[in-house]
């Protein structure tokens, strides 16, 4: 399935293009405009299987991007998915080996970069970035390597897969590879550092920037879903965009509404203005963490449910199965 910033792009792409020919007068239809912007933004699994296609055959372009790079797949997720949906029965690569190695074909120069969001390894079979610096262990060593100091916090999970790269001359750790700022939560760059505070479970460090913040980046917390809502909307001006976000296994929220089942339109609900039912303003339709990753909104209510709970040591996680919730304590499950 394509991800959903992919759809997101192109359809936000292709609404701008449509409303730039009707200011001229002319009229484009919108399978022509998602065609025009299509070649611009590909989704990786259509650069994988052009690659499979030709083993032999070089990569076309000489520099390749890979957003969201943390969620490649691992070695047992790539070869069953090859093995199940490509008939390829003996393939034994994880993705970022596989993506590397298209790109260790040309003969003249190649670039790959991998953009990564710490801790945001959302599915079954994501790997991580320690898939990528595996990759270049192992088979890829005559490659140049860029790193930001900062993949060595606990968020990253790469401290000990870094360790051997330490001593290599070909590796470089360059401050500047890491956003320290969000660009998106321009109303303070510590909203961030906050929420790891609260996940790591250090107490006094959350409050001391949770003090610094709250002028400027107000944060609340109610059990009452009709006063979350009011509020969102009594923050909102102008063009801000708000919604309702609900983590995936909150699936006992039915009763107030929050079905995370129902799926919704990433693309009308975030471009969809306030008289469209589908739009994340009418406040009826919820996303999940899978529809709103490298999305955005400018005031939010972050709903979750019994699946993550605090008992006063740590955090537990749970999932809902059958008639009753039941503790995750595996923890590659618990990272996802």
């Amino acid at each position: 399935m394509e991800k959903v910033t992919n759809l997101f792009c192109r359809g936000s792409l292709a609404r701008d293009s449509i409303r730039r020919e009707r200011l001229q007068e002319r009229r484009l239809r919108k399978g022509e405009a998602l065609g025009q912007v299509k070649s611009f933004i590909q989704n990786v699994h259509h650069f994988r299987d052009e690659c499979l296609r030709d083993p032999a055959r070089p990569a076309v372009d000489h520099v390749a991007i890979f957003d969201e790079a943390q969620r490649a797949w691992n070695r047992e997720h790539t070869a069953a998915f090859m093995r199940r949906k490509k008939g390829v029965p003996h393939f034994d690569m994880s993705e970022p080996y596989f993506l590397i190695s298209c790109m260790d074909r040309r003969t003249d120069w190649a670039v790959v970069i991998c953009l990564i969001g710490g801790g945001q390894e959302i599915n079954t079979g994501e790997a991580g970035i320690g898939e990528w610096i595996e990759a270049i262990q192992r088979s890829f060593s005559e490659w140049q390597v860029y790193l930001s100091p900062a993949l060595t916090d606990s968020e990253y999970a790469a401290g000990t897969i870094l360790s051997p790269l330490q001593d290599r001359a070909n590796v470089h750790y360059v401050d500047a590879l890491h956003l320290a700022v969000s660009v998106r939560s321009f109303r303070s760059e510590k909203v961030s550092a906050f929420v790891k505070s609260v996940l790591d479970c250090e107490r006094s460090r959350a409050q001391i920037i949770l003090r610094q913040v709250k002028d400027r980046y107000p944060i609340v917390l109610t059990r009452n879903l009709e006063r979350a809502k009011q509020w969102l909307r009594d923050q909102a001006t102008g063009s801000e965009r708000y919604g309702i976000i609900v983590s995936s296994q909150a699936e006992r929220l039915k009763p107030y509404a929050l079905d995370v089942r129902t799926p919704v339109n990433p693309v009308k609900w975030f471009l969809d203005g306030k008289d469209s039912v589908r739009s994340s303003y009418y406040l009826e339709d919820v996303a999940t963490e899978f529809c709103v990753q490298g999305l955005e909104l400018d005031w939010v209510c972050v709903s979750w449910d019994g699946d993550f709970r605090y008992n006063g040591n740590g955090w537990q996680h749970f999932s809902f199965r059958g008639t009753k919730w039941q503790r995750i304590n595996q923890p590659f499950r618990q990272q996802y």
